[in-house]
C-alpha cells in the first residue's frame, strides 16, 4: 500500500512541478489569439471554457487503454508501477502538453500536418498512414470493448450486436455534429460517473483486506514474457500513448488561453495516470497472475473489471464503477472518429462546414469500422498497441524538434522519444506474430541501432530547420523594417 499510496502522490506533485517546468519551456503567451478564435467555425473551431475542455480532454484520452491496460500490465506485477509513474510524469504529459500546445501555435493542426512541417513531407505521409490506422482500430476497439462491458453487466439479455450497433449510432451523430451539440454537453454527466466509480474503485480497495503489493522489479508475468519491451506497449493509455496526440487537436481547437495548456493537457494526462494505478493496483490486490491470466483469456479485461467492481463495491457501487469504466472507451471512440474525420479532411483540403462533406468522410470510415469488429479482439489490440506507440514516438520527435528549432530545452522530449522509439523498433523485431519473430538479444540490438540511426536523422534535420528558421526571422525583422 505504501507503493500506491507514494505514486499516487507523485503524480499529483508532479503538475505542480516538472509540469509547471515544462510549461515554462515552452513558454505560453496568453496574449495570442487562439484557434478557438482565429479559425472560428462554430462547427470543430469554437471557445469553451477551460474546466470544459479539460473534462473533454481527460475523457477522449481515457479510453480503454488506462484501465485494460494496467489490467493486462499487471501481469508483469508491481514493476507496472514504476512505468504508469514514471512514464506519466516524464513521458505522456509532456507527449500531451507539447501535441496540445504546438497544435495550438499551428491553428488546431493536427498530428500528420505537424509531421510534415517539422519532420519533412515523407514523415507526413507516414504519420497520416499510422494516425488513421490507430483511429480506426481504436473507434472499434472502443466499440466492442463498451458493448462487452454492458452485455456482462445485464447478463446477456439484449444481444451483443444490438448494443454495438448502438454505439456505433452515438459515435456516427458525435461525428459529424458540432463539437458542443453532444460532446460538449454531456461529457460533464459521463465525467460525474467517471469520477464516482473511479474513486468508489480505489477508496474500496484501500479499505478492504486486500494487499496491495509493494514495489517489485521481479517479473511475474506467468507466460515469462520479457518486461522489455512488452509491458511498455501493453500500458499505453495511463503512461504513454500516440492516441493522445490524435486527440489533443481537437481541444487545441477550442482552447481559449494558451495559460491553460498545461491545465488541460499535462494536468489531465496525470488524472489518467492516477486511474491507471487504482485498476493497476485493484487487479494485482484480488488476483494472482494464473487467475488474471485465466480471466483476460476467458473474456478479455472486461470481465476482470466486472469481477473487481462488484467485489469491492457491491451490486449498486460496482454497477455505477462498470458503467465509469463503459464511459471511457465511449467517450474516446466518438472522438477518435471526430479526428479521423478531421485528419482526413485536413490531408484532402475538404471544408466541413457542410454536413454533405462530413459524411462523405464519415460513412466510409464507420463501414470499415464495422467490418474490423469480426476480427477477434486480441489480435485488434495487438496492433492497437504497436499503432499507438508508433505514434506516439513520432509525436514525441515532433515535440522535440519544435524546441530544437526555438534553442529551448529539448531534451524533455528527446529522452522519452529515444526511449519508446526503442521499445517499438525492438518490439517489431522482437514479435513473431506482428513483426519478424528474431531473438531476443538480436531484437534489442537492432532496436537501439536504428534508434542511433533515426536520431543522427533528426539533428542533421534539426540544424537544417534552424537554419532556415533563423533566415526566416531575418526576412519578417527586414520586412518589418521596410
Amino acid at each position: 500500500m505504501v507503493t500506491f499510496l507514494i505514486a499516487i502522490a507523485l503524480l499529483v506533485v508532479s503538475y505542480f512541478t516538472y509540469g509547471k517546468y515544462v510549461e515554462k519551456v515552452f513558454g505560453p503567451n496568453e496574449d495570442r489569439k487562439t484557434p478557438a478564435y482565429a479559425n472560428r467555425d462554430d462547427v470543430d473551431y469554437l471557445p469553451m471554457n477551460k474546466q470544459k475542455n479539460a473534462l473533454i480532454q481527460l475523457l477522449n484520452i481515457a479510453g480503454t487503454g488506462p484501465i485494460f491496460g494496467p489490467i493486462m500490465g499487471a501481469l508483469y506485477g508491481p514493476v507496472a508501477f514504476l512505468w504508469i509513474v514514471l512514464g506519466s510524469i516524464f513521458a505522456g504529459a509532456v507527449h500531451d502538453y507539447l501535441t496540445g500546445m504546438i497544435s495550438i501555435r499551428n491553428r488546431g493542426a493536427h498530428i500528420p500536418e505537424l509531421a510534415g512541417k517539422f519532420l519533412g513531407n515523407i514523415s507526413k505521409h507516414l504519420v497520416n498512414i499510422f494516425a488513421l490506422l490507430l483511429l480506426l482500430l481504436v473507434g472499434t476497439v472502443f466499440v466492442t470493448t463498451p458493448a462487452s462491458l454492458l452485455h456482462n453487466l445485464i447478463d446477456g439479455k439484449v444481444a451483443l450486436i444490438a448494443i454495438i450497433l448502438l454505439i456505433f449510432v452515438y459515435y456516427f451523430l458525435s461525428t459529424i455534429l458540432p463539437i458542443d451539440k453532444i460532446i460538449g454537453r454531456i461529457y460533464p454527466f459521463f465525467g460525474a460517473v467517471l469520477l464516482i466509480g473511479t474513486i468508489g474503485v480505489g477508496a474500496a480497495l484501500l479499505l478492504s483486506d486486500y494487499k496491495i503489493p509493494e514495489i517489485s522489479l521481479t517479473n511475474m508475468h506467468p507466460a515469462g514474457l520479457p518486461v522489455l519491451p512488452i509491458l511498455f506497449l501493453t500500458i499505453t493509455c495511463g503512461a504513454l500513448s500516440g492516441f493522445h496526440a490524435t486527440q489533443s487537436p481537437l481541444i487545441s481547437r477550442t482552447t481559449q488561453n494558451e495559460k491553460q495548456g498545461r491545465y488541460i493537457f499535462y494536468g489531465m494526462m496525470v488524472a489518467e495516470g492516477v486511474i491507471a494505478m487504482i485498476w493497476a493496483a485493484a487487479a494485482m490486490s484480488l488476483f494472482d497472475g494464473q487467475g488474471l491470466q485465466g480471466l483476460i483469456n476467458e473474456g478479455t479485461a472486461s470481465l476482470v473489471v466486472n469481477e473487481v467492481s462488484m467485489t469491492l463495491l457491491g451490486a449498486i457501487g460496482g454497477t455505477i464503477a462498470v458503467l465509469g469504466a463503459v464511459v471511457l472507451p465511449i467517450t474516446s471512440g466518438d472522438t477518435a472518429f471526430r479526428a479521423a474525420r478531421n485528419i482526413i479532411a485536413d490531408y484532402i483540403k475538404m471544408d466541413q462546414t457542410k454536413v454533405a462533406k462530413r459524411l462523405s468522410i464519415a460513412i466510409p470510415m464507420f463501414v470499415i469500422s464495422y467490418w474490423l469488429t469480426t476480427i477477434d479482439f486480441n489480435i485488434l489490440w495487438r496492433y492497437f498497441s504497436f499503432a499507438n506507440q508508433g505514434t506516439a514516438a513520432l509525436a514525441l520527435w515532433i515535440g522535440t524538434m519544435y524546441l530544437f528549432v526555438k534553442k529551448k530545452n529539448y531534451f524533455i522530449a528527446l529522452i522519452p522519444a529515444l526511449f519508446i522509439t526503442d521499445m517499438v523498433l525492438t518490439y517489431i523485431l522482437y514479435d513473431g506474430n506482428l513483426g519478424f519473430g528474431l531473438p531476443y538479444h538480436v531484437s534489442h540490438i537492432g532496436g537501439i541501432v536504428m534508434t542511433i540511426l533515426i536520431t543522427a536523422l533528426f539533428f542533421w534535420k534539426g540544424n537544417k530547420n534552424r537554419r532556415e528558421n533563423l533566415m526566416a526571422d531575418i526576412e519578417l525583422k527586414s520586412n518589418d523594417a521596410a
